[in-house]
């Protein structure tokens, strides 16, 4: 079992961030990106409200992240969930989630949700396994095919491998 290290950073500054928009862009269009793409998605499209920046590391190197936003009424926005490919399937989305999910509560979230897209088939397999439920759209993200919400407890959240 490997021992994950979360700690918050500001998203501006972590590199994960760009590796993630770069995925992104790949999977979606089902090539390889390149930079200038890349800089034209940060500048034009980037979500930059993300006031909630967790990085997960293994023996100091940093491998995922995951951000919240707040929306209204105790309900939090998870997005940038990412998992650098040697890494997945190994925990490290899961130690991400869970800590978010007491990040959240500390902050008087209690309701999380999300929205991700149909080719992004491990994320919406890894939410339901975390307890997220398919519901209808709450927003209108150009591209976005599914949306998920998780109703928190103070209960501590228990760590799924």
């Amino acid at each position: 079992m490997t021992n994950w290290t979360v700690t918050a950073t500001d998203a501006a500054r972590s590199p994960l961030n760009r590796e993630y928009n770069a995925e992104m862009i790949s999977r979606y269009w089902g090539r390889p990106t390149n930079d200038a793409e890349i800089d034209a998605y940060e500048r034009d499209e980037q979500d930059h409200d993300v006031p909630v920046f967790l990085v997960v590391s293994c023996d100091g190197n940093d491998v995922g992240c995951l951000g919240m936003r707040f929306l209204d009424n105790g309900v939090g926005e998870l997005t940038r969930m990412f998992v650098r490919t040697p890494f997945r399937g190994q925990g490290a989305a899961s130690a991400l989630l869970v800590a978010m999910e007491a990040e959240a509560l500390k902050r008087g979230v209690t309701v999380l949700r999300l929205d991700t897209r149909n080719d992004l088939v491990e994320a919406r397999s890894l939410y339901a396994k975390h307890g997220f439920v398919e519901i209808a759209p709450y927003n209108a993200a150009e591209y976005s095919d599914h949306w998920f919400e998780k109703r928190l407890t103070s209960a501590h959240p228990v760590a799924m491998s």
